[in-house]
């Protein structure tokens, strides 16, 4: 267990619970995930190891109950992780134009998909590899692909 995850493993129960009570916690999701990808240009995936809230929970609490399975090939598989990536960029971004502009309903849209995949990762975590998840998580699809990018226009 890092250092760092034992304090960033503390905003997913602010962001998962208390924006159930406060939806403008969700905010918080949306600075993570900006800061998460203008990491990437230089250090890539560094987030999710290191981080992460999530991953957090995954290495220090669901690592302990995980059945420690290999995931199906499927899951491993890029053009799967880009469905995923699109199907969850396309719900998020329906759910937020639904919203109207109401900055507190936005707010919950986070709070809501951080709930959202939280559960997943458990169910994933649980039946698999405790970081199952992080084979799918969007934001680490995408900060994969920011990463490549940066590296190879460094090489031109």
């Amino acid at each position: 267990m890092k250092n760092s995850q034992k304090i960033m493993i503390w905003f997913l129960p602010v962001i998962v619970i208390g924006g159930l009570f406060n939806p403008l916690l969700g905010y918080l999701v949306l600075a993570m995930m900006v800061f998460l990808l203008i990491m990437s240009f230089f250090k890539g995936r560094y987030w999710c190891w290191n981080l992460c809230p999530r991953g957090a929970f995954l290495d220090i609490v669901l690592s302990k109950v995980s059945a420690k399975k290999p995931l199906p090939r499927l899951v491993t598989k890029q053009w799967f992780r880009w469905i995923i990536f699109v199907l969850f960029m396309s719900f998020l971004t329906v759910r937020i134009i639904s919203t109207g502009g109401n900055y507190i309903a936005i707010g919950l849209v986070f709070v809501v998909m951080c709930t959202i995949t939280t559960v997943i990762s458990i169910v994933i975590g649980v039946a698999t590899k405790h970081r199952g998840w992080c084979m799918i998580c969007p934001m680490g699809t995408l900060q994969e692909k920011i990463h490549k990018i940066n590296q190879s226009s460094k090489k031109q």
